[in-house]
């Protein structure tokens, strides 16, 4: 089977946007895992909002280290971004080449989604936990990405795949509900035209606003799993390595950290960090399609004319 090249230029455009919003929301980011890493112990808590872990890292001086474990998590957002666009754009023209439809259904667009997050989760789950677990050390304490993924076993690498396989809904709700309303947007601009008129693209600003309800919807409905996913993930405090330094940690399970999280701050508890979570992502998908969109079309001609180079290569190392 050759390569699809339209699916590539979409992989690759989808990987560049991620690397762009990841890089300029990097600093939110890690506030909001630290302060969704943070649970209530003995009735304490060390931050009450947001703004307290920035605080921490200003009055450390260590506010560089708002930055630590960047270069693991832009490796693993372009991983993710092209191995997700590139499944969600293969298994899409499949279906309709299989199925001789003209569009894909709600129903259709779901499962398509959801395979290509499953797949991307599979593939990217060691640099994710590494990511998670850089962000949530100690300001000025991070290791490197190889020190961070061997200090445990390597099924302590895959840690929260469970969890990434069930969120995997996250993206399927989100692109599925960007893609309709821009089909329906794109039609009423089309309406709108004369008949003979080329179609038009999404500005920028459509893209954004569009990108932003999508993101939002799919964060309200999947975030206590969200949360939980963060919680396995962490890094041990410092403390506890302190107190107990013989002592083999004990391995976070989805059962115990929902029951850890009941048991100490109650039902709301599951939805801490909520509004961090929207304005990170939202804030980061919407980029993320904003730039896609305006980067699509120079990307499909830079693919094309590789295309062609590399065949051109090819046909005069056969004639040779």
């Amino acid at each position: 089977m050759g390569v699809d090249i339209e699916s590539v230029a979409e992989a690759t455009s989808g990987a560049v946007g991620a690397l762009l919003s990841t890089t300029i929301l990097y600093p939110l980011d890690t506030c909001k895992t630290r302060y969704q890493a943070d649970d209530r112990a003995s009735g304490r808590q060390k931050y009450r909002n947001l703004s307290d872990v920035l605080w921490e890292a200003v009055s450390t001086r260590q506010i560089l280290s708002l930055y630590q474990g960047l270069g693991t998590k832009n490796l693993q957002s372009f991983i993710a971004q092209f191995v997700y666009f590139y499944g969600y754009s293969y298994f899409k023209r499949l279906y309709l080449s299989k199925s001789g439809s003209k569009s894909i259904g709600t129903k259709a667009n779901l499962i398509i989604a959801a395979a290509a997050g499953a797949c991307t989760a599979i593939v990217t789950q060691p640099l994710d936990t590494a990511s998670s677990r850089m962000q949530t050390t100690t300001f000025g304490k991070s290791k490197g990405l190889w020190k961070t993924l061997t200090e445990g076993t390597w099924s302590e690498a895959f840690d929260g795949l469970g969890i990434s396989l069930l969120l995997t809904s996250n993206p399927a709700i989100q692109y599925t509900v960007f893609d309709q309303l821009k089909q329906r947007l794109l039609k009423e601009k089309q309406n709108k035209l004369d008949a003979g008129s080329s179609p038009e693209a999404l500005s920028a600003f459509s893209a954004f606003v569009l990108g932003a309800i999508s993101k939002s919807i799919a964060t309200f409905l999947t975030y206590p799993a969200i949360r939980c996913k963060v919680m396995i993930q962490a890094a041990d405090s410092n403390d506890d390595v302190v107190k107990k330094p013989q002592q083999k940690q004990r391995r976070k399970t989805v059962s115990g950290v929902l029951y850890s999280i009941w048991r100490k701050e109650g039902f709301l508890g599951y939805f801490k960090g909520l509004q961090a979570q929207i304005l990170k992502t939202v804030l980061s998908s919407a980029l993320l399609l904003m730039i896609k969109e305006k980067i699509s079309v120079t990307t499909w001609i830079l693919v094309l004319a590789l295309r062609r180079y590399l065949l051109l290569t090819s046909a005069r190392l056969k004639s040779a």
